[in-house]
């Protein structure tokens, strides 16, 4: 068996035993990004950050997924709520990380 497929498989059983478990819905979208399925990985980051909205590196990483899309316009809009949330939740560093990777874009 291709072990990224078993990964998926692991973490997508995961996600159907429980659908809130974060950690499961992170590592899925970032080996949906991983394995360049860039509409999937960006579908979990969604979902993940609409279950739990400080989770923070979502948006990062969600980000990076729609950059990588040709999507600057999504990218930047989901680094602002990124933004937005790191504040709230006191997050400096990842709040520092989406502020430079807004200023990167096109």
């Amino acid at each position: 068996m291709d072990p990224m497929s078993s990964r998926l498989e692991i973490l997508q059983g995961m996600l159907t035993q429980d659908p809130t478990n974060t950690f499961a819905r992170y590592g899925l979208a970032m080996e949906f990004a991983n394995q360049g399925d860039f509409a999937g990985a960006v579908t979990q980051f969604e979902a993940l950050i609409a279950g739990k909205p400080d989770y923070c590196a979502a948006y990062f990483h969600g980000g990076q997924t729609l950059e990588k899309m040709g999507k600057p316009d999504e990218a930047g809009s989901l680094y602002r709520r990124g933004i937005e949330a790191a504040t709230k939740a006191g997050d400096s560093h990842t709040r520092k990380e989406l502020e430079g990777a807004l200023a990167m874009l096109p």
